[in-house]
């Protein structure tokens, strides 16, 4: 992976988290994988290697391949196609599956995969919309998100940090950070008929150890120290945005902040 040459340590906890989470998934050597919102590829070399010399993952993101820091994603989609999975992937950077442009023939792919990238979406309806476009193409679906059940009170910080930057988003000021539109397992499930699809399973998933906590607590507060952005809302959010930040201060640690926990959702 491109961002280990920056961070080692933290890609190879990453990478572990995802090995973790496809080795609880039934995706078999010589699989065909449909995955949205690819970014750096940390899944996307997992799945790689999950499908096997046989088989292909066809890995999507809406972003530029000129987004990203400190490797940008077509940085590091250039350094996992020079690897040896490279022909196992073929990358698919600034696509939009509900483009009519982009199609595939019906169950062209075994697996559709969407980890840790849903709350990116700009809203409910945009991940509504792009599940029901790519349901002809797969048998089935696998999804891993953020759970936004607290499982512990030192997991209150990051839950605080994703809730702020939501409502932020929510009240029409938006941005380009990793959380645009936060929601619960069970509105996922609530979603998924919408689309066309029928779940079937579901699991935790450990997080213990990611360092996603701090990311969004950084992010948050980042968010709010500039002020171009609190700038554009009306005061009664500003203010209770202010106060729920507030809040976040109080109780984030300087580092270490634990993760909120996971789950995983199977459907057809």
């Amino acid at each position: 992976m491109a961002a280990a040459d920056h961070s080692p340590d933290v890609q190879l906890i990453q990478t572990r988290h995802r090995a973790s989470v496809v080795r609880s998934w039934d995706i078999r050597p010589g699989s065909t994988v449909l995955e949205l919102g690819c970014g750096q590829g940390d899944m996307t070399a997992v799945l790689a290697g999950a499908v096997g010399p046989e088989g292909r993952v066809v890995a999507v993101d809406v972003a530029d391949p000129t987004y990203g820091a400190p490797v940008t994603l077509g940085a590091s989609a250039a350094r996992l196609a020079a690897s040896p999975l490279g022909p196992r992937i073929e990358f698919r950077l600034g696509t939009d599956v509900r483009d009519p442009s982009v199609d595939f023939s019906s169950d062209a792919f075994d697996h559709v995969v969407l980890a840790h990238c849903a709350w990116y979406f700009a809203s409910l309806g945009q991940l509504r919309d792009t599940l029901a476009r790519v349901r002809p193409w797969a048998r089935r679906l696998w999804f891993a998100e953020w759970d936004l059940t607290p499982s512990s009170g030192d997991q209150l910080a990051h839950l605080l940090s994703v809730l702020i930057q939501g409502q932020i988003e929510a009240a029409g000021s938006h941005g380009e950070g990793n959380v645009r539109t936060p929601f619960s397992r069970e509105a996922l499930l609530r979603l998924l008929p919408e689309a066309g699809w029928t779940a079937d399973g579901n699991g935790p998933v450990d997080t213990d150890g990611l360092q996603d906590a701090d990311w969004e607590i950084t992010a948050c507060l980042d968010l709010i120290t500039g002020g171009e952005r609190l700038a554009t809302l009306s005061e009664p959010v500003r203010r209770l945005v202010l106060s729920q930040t507030d809040a976040l201060r109080a109780v984030a640690a300087p580092h270490g902040n634990r993760p909120l926990p996971a789950y995983w959702v199977t459907a057809h």
